[in-house]
């Protein structure tokens, strides 16, 4: 998370926040699921995390098309696999299979820090020198 941290260090306070916020949920999500918490607790925050990455998503990908940004489509392309997969850990969910949300919670994880430290640094970057 190293590379998260240097990313948040650089990032405006609102970014910062709202990633902070999304990988809390996450760490959440994990340990519910560890402490063997029922499927509608999981549930809950699944959504909780949907909903919240749906915002955050939208609001980047509308910063983006205002500065015309170079790397829309891979950037956007990163928003709607993360969200395909918080969505299908839901059904998972819903279903019981807590074992398969679990790891995909791991995967999920490591995707969004990726995700953070690479895309998302690139794009405050842009951001803070095409003003």
């Amino acid at each position: 998370m190293s590379g998260i941290r240097e990313y948040n260090l650089q990032a405006n306070s609102d970014t910062d926040r709202e990633h902070q916020v999304q990988l809390e949920l996450l760490d959440k999500l994990g340990k519910a699921i560890d402490s063997d918490q029922d499927s509608a607790a999981v549930c809950d925050l699944l959504g909780e995390l949907i909903a919240y990455s749906e915002a955050h998503f939208a609001s980047e990908e509308l910063l983006m098309r205002m500065k015309s940004y170079d790397d829309f489509e891979a950037h956007q392309e990163d928003h709607f696999q993360m969200l395909e997969v918080l969505r299908h850990m839901s059904e998972q969910a819903v279903t019981g299979q807590l074992p398969l949300v679990a790891g995909k919670a791991q995967d999920a994880l490591g995707f969004l820090e990726q995700h953070i430290a690479t895309r998302d640094k690139r794009l405050a970057d842009y951001v803070r020198h095409n003003l």
